[in-house]
């Protein structure tokens, strides 16, 4: 028995060393060298944080540029989809407001035009980004409500446009959130 329990006591003893603290010191060397130093890289405006680069935000005034819409209301601690089917009842019904309600806000755009994102949740349900379609029709709104003309907006939205890892990778999209603040930053 003294031949088994010794040899396992030690066993244990080096992992937990091994595990609980080496390896974590070695994670958190590396994250000290990734953008954020392990925290998340967080986007400020005006010297003040604002949100984190790649959680989503909720934006809803019209003044703004929308993000998808969240299953879990943007809560990280919580995130995922819907996991609800395409002819599920419940979430035709959330989509189908969800479409009234951009349509309500945009008048000008027809039901068919509606991208899908805007409509429907992320599997995440915290996606910080768009399409660039997606913000493209959001521009006359915003032009109407801001006083700003459609030209400068459709530059601001094209200079956001991030390209796919490669030219391969990914489609193009737009974070939300920074380009809300770039939109904030507008005179």
């Amino acid at each position: 028995m003294k031949t088994n329990i010794i040899p396992a006591l030690k066993l244990t003893v080096i992992l937990i060393i091994l595990f609980a603290f080496a390896y974590t010191l070695i994670i958190r060397g590396i994250a000290y060298f990734v953008p954020g130093h392990g925290y998340g890289v967080t986007l400020k405006q005006n010297g003040k944080v604002v949100g984190f680069e790649y959680i989503g935000q909720s934006f809803t005034a019209d003044k703004y540029f929308w993000s998808r819409p969240s299953a879990v209301n943007y809560n990280a601690a919580g995130s995922g989809g819907s996991n609800k089917g395409p002819t599920n009842p419940d979430f035709l019904k959330t989509v189908q407001a969800r479409i009234d309600t951009f349509l309500i806000h945009n008048p000008e755009v027809k039901k068919s035009d509606v991208p899908v994102e805007m409509v429907t949740a992320s599997g995440s349900g915290l996606d910080p980004d768009i399409s660039p379609a997606s913000a493209f029709i959001q521009i006359q709104r915003i032009s109407k409500t801001r006083n700003i003309e459609k030209q400068k907006l459709k530059i601001l939205v094209m200079q956001h446009i991030e390209r796919p890892f490669l030219g391969l990778f990914g489609p193009e999209k737009i974070n939300v959130l920074k380009l809300n603040i770039a939109l904030d930053s507008l005179k």
